[in-house]
């Protein structure tokens, strides 16, 4: 019986040497603090692992399918800024190449008819990318450019003598009115007048242009273009070799906004 081995081996005197006596005790204590240190492990593992949370994640994905939708629905005359784009062609003076830049919007609201009012959409300056493929062909350029051309290029764009990004991070268009004309673009497109002021580096000036809209599916693909005078906004225009190399006073700015538009106004175009 073990109850009884264990008086026995109390009774009977241990042959065994001190030096192996005390090697047995060191084993069984090395073996006992084992045990509570696992024991410890285990407890503090599962304690946190009870208290943490379901990760963002799991949560986001347990949304039902129409809630995320709605989501990410967007407002009435509110621009799609993942789908929207500006293009700038960028000419040249003496040796110097064209140039065309990509650009996003920060925000933006477009009131299709509007009168007064007609909404505003902001320019990320900080987001424009020159000589982006999809800039040169969306403006007709050929080939394309290395990157580190582009590089030199986005550093002298953005520097404080030119657009000065750090100090004016956007740009702004206020639409005072974006009316319906008697008249379609060569694509067979209604035609809207655009009135309103162009803020660039702290400078407002008027401006007017004209852009066509397709609707389709709720959505306004607006398209329109507008020139500016960059000496007009305290900009003076890029030169180096002396004036040999440079860029032309002259931009031309291209908008390709896609905007949610009522239902019923959808309907009728």
């Amino acid at each position: 019986m073990p109850v009884i081995n264990r008086v026995l081996t109390c009774i009977r005197p241990d042959s065994a040497s001190p030096v192996e006596r005390l090697s047995r005790l060191v084993r069984r204590t090395q073996v006992f603090v084992a045990l509570v240190l696992l024991a410890s492990v285990w407890i503090l593992w599962s304690t946190s692992f009870a208290a943490t949370p379901m990760p963002i994640v799991q949560q986001a994905a347990s949304k039902p399918a129409k809630q995320q939708e709605a989501d990410t629905k967007l407002e009435p005359n509110q621009v799609d800024l993942k789908k929207s784009r500006v293009y700038i062609f960028v000419d040249k003076t003496g040796l110097g190449h064209q140039h065309g830049v990509e650009g996003k919007l920060s925000s933006g609201t477009i009131k299709l008819g509007a009168v007064e009012e007609g909404g505003e959409f902001v320019f990320d300056m900080k987001s424009f990318d020159a000589d982006t493929d999809a800039a040169r062909r969306y403006l007709g350029l050929s080939g394309s450019t290395d990157s580190s051309t582009r590089q030199q290029v986005n550093q002298n764009m953005r520097a404080a003598s030119i657009l000065s990004v750090d100090k004016y991070p956007t740009a702004k268009f206020a639409i005072k009115s974006a009316t319906a004309m008697n008249k379609k673009s060569r694509n067979g497109h209604p035609l809207y007048e655009f009135a309103g002021e162009f803020t660039l580096r702290g400078r407002t000036q008027p401006l007017k242009f004209e852009a066509e809209a397709e609707t389709k599916d709720n959505m306004a693909h607006i398209k329109g273009q507008f020139a500016i005078l960059q000496t007009q906004y305290g900009i003076t225009p890029f030169r180096k070799a002396l004036g040999a190399v440079g860029v032309a006073d002259r931009l031309v700015i291209h908008g390709d906004l896609w905007v949610a538009v009522e239902p019923e106004a959808a309907a009728t175009k």
